[in-house]
């Protein structure tokens, strides 16, 4: 893991390059490009693309290289403040009021409502983390939360700060690194947009999925992994429902050498195909025929 003072030796761009990939992620100047400015320049970072091509992941590297706290909020449909960002301890507020009872003392709101029963969700964490090395906070899949959380966030984003109307605004002392995905089910407003650095994240190349795969999987066999990398390169060619992704890719050499198969062969391919394929649609596409023309496409029996 790189250290604090590593985040402050991340002096270029190449620098970063050569920490993510000694964390296994290899990114190519672009991606790495934005990761830089967006810690550089204390900007959000939001990463769209295709479900499986590494977006999550650049998250979860980030906080390795810079020995930082990953704090994860997962998106989905009707998520509220209650989840993402606070809500008040009830039972804890119940109890003090009895006591106040009990002692015939006089109760103020201010008793009530104070740091002491305020539970902190992922958002509040982030903001309220004291430490010099902040944490990396990853909302993840923002598409698939509700426009009205997208505008909550505005504030967040634009000054780092959360407004409690009970207590009032909470700034952050220091910052924290934000990266935000999207799938893009659904487009995110511009509002959110125009708060951070954008990139998209593609399907890779043959030889760059390749690579992945030789740095993620260091125990396929060398053939295999080929293989397999040109297969699926050959599947997302086709209209399928879902395409596979790089973690589709790597389950499926994973899979495949777990089976200590040393090629691929058209049984494995239908032995294996829940591996890489996640709907009945796309696997019953995949016909024999497919099989043996992306067969002769990338150059097998």
């Amino acid at each position: 893991m790189e250290t604090r003072a590593g985040q402050d030796s991340l002096g270029s761009i190449d620098a970063l390059q050569g920490a993510l990939l000694r964390q296994s992620y290899i990114a190519d100047r672009g991606l790495a490009t934005s990761i830089y400015l967006a810690i550089k320049l204390k900007r959000p970072l939001f990463l769209e693309g295709e479900a499986g091509v590494g977006k999550t992941e650049v998250a979860k590297v980030l906080a390795q290289i810079l020995g930082a706290e990953l704090i994860r909020l997962q998106c989905y449909e009707g998520l509220d403040v209650n989840q993402a960002v606070y809500e008040w301890n009830y039972s804890r507020q119940m109890l003090h009021i009895r006591l106040m009872e009990a002692r015939g003392e006089k109760m103020a709101d201010e008793d009530l409502f104070g740091p002491a029963y305020l539970l902190r969700r992922p958002l509040l964490q982030a903001i309220s983390n004291t430490r010099a090395n902040p944490p990396v906070l990853l909302i993840d899949e923002i598409d698939r939360s509700d426009e009205e959380f997208e505008a909550y966030l505005l504030e967040l984003l634009s000054d780092y700060q959360i407004t409690i109307p009970e207590i009032g605004t909470l700034r952050a002392e220091h910052p924290p690194v934000v990266v935000i995905t999207s799938n893009r089910t659904r487009e995110i407003h511009d509002g959110l947009k125009r708060r951070c650095l954008y990139q998209w994240i593609d399907y890779p190349s043959f030889d760059k999925e390749l690579e992945i795969v030789r740095t993620r999987a260091p125990g396929a066999p060398e053939e295999l992994s080929r293989q397999v990398t040109a297969f699926v390169q050959e599947l997302r060619r086709m209209e399928l429902f879902k395409s596979p992704g790089v973690a589709e890719t790597l389950d499926w050499v994973q899979a495949l050498t777990a089976m200590d198969q040393q090629k691929i062969t058209r049984e494995t391919i239908r032995d294996t195909l829940g591996v890489i394929l996640k709907y009945q649609d796309d696997i019953e596409k995949l016909s024999e025929r497919s099989i043996d023309n992306i067969f002769a496409r990338i150059g097998l029996d």
